[in-house]
């Protein structure tokens, strides 16, 4: 396994894994139910682990990547400026997150006060999550690229030609 395929396996953990661990969080506060906010942080630690991952075999994929056809140095840049922003985002969320853990387990009262600066903190990764994702799916994806090369004045057969 090199290190792009390494890195095709941990990079979606981070997306999905602020996305879902965003919602059940909202879930949890106002449900106020401590365990299921628990969850929500479990999901934001383990996304910042699989993001330093994600981040340390970045370079190895855009090594063996970067010279293929209709890639090019550009857009993997792009994706790599914008994937660093998620990364610290998701590094912040996970030491708010391991807070939130201790502070739900003493049933301090200033865990509502984390619960809320996570929230904000996922809210902000969600868009940088988004962002991070489409960048690197038009690595390979030329089909949804905004500057795609299909030939739009391409024919296609019509349906009386055999």
């Amino acid at each position: 396994m090199n290190d792009a395929h390494l890195h095709m396996v941990v990079n979606h953990f981070p997306i999905i894994g602020i996305i879902f661990g965003l919602g059940i969080l909202i879930i949890g506060f106002f449900l106020k139910n401590n365990v299921v906010k628990n969850v929500a942080y479990g999901l934001f630690i383990v996304g910042a682990i699989f993001a330093a991952v994600s981040m340390s075999t970045g370079e190895g994929a855009e090594e063996i990547v970067e010279d293929f056809p209709n890639i090019g140095k550009n857009i993997i840049h792009e994706h790599e400026e914008i994937a660093e922003k998620l990364a610290l985002v998701l590094y912040v969320l996970g030491v708010v997150s391991l807070v939130g853990l201790y502070l739900n387990f003493k049933k301090h009262s200033k865990a509502t006060l984390i619960s809320i600066i996570a929230i904000t903190i996922a809210i902000v990764g969600v868009f940088f999550a988004q962002q991070t994702g489409t960048t690197g799916g038009e690595i390979r994806h030329t089909e949804i690229r905004a500057t795609s090369t299909i030939n739009p004045t391409a024919t296609q057969p019509s349906e009386d030609e055999d």
